[in-house]
C-alpha cells in the first residue's frame, strides 16, 4: 500500500535538511549558509554537507 504524500510532510522532511557526508548526521539549516561554509556538522565538524535525497516510491 502506497501512502499519499502531502505537501506539508515533504516540506518537513526534505526542505532545509542536509546530511553530513562524513558521519551521516542530519542538520537543518539555510541553503545560503551551507554554500558560504558557515554551517558545519555538530558531530564531526565537517563542512561537507549535501541535501537529503527524496525517497522513491515503489509502485
Amino acid at each position: 500500500m502506497v501512502k499519499k504524500k502531502f505537501k506539508e510532510m515533504e516540506n518537513r522532511l526534505f526542505n532545509r535538511v542536509f546530511i553530513c557526508m562524513k558521519c551521516n548526521s542530519k542538520i537543518k539549516a539555510d541553503e545560503k549558509k551551507i554554500k558560504i561554509g558557515k554551517i558545519k556538522c555538530r558531530k564531526c565538524g565537517s563542512k561537507r554537507l549535501r541535501k537529503k535525497h527524496k525517497e522513491r516510491i515503489s509502485k
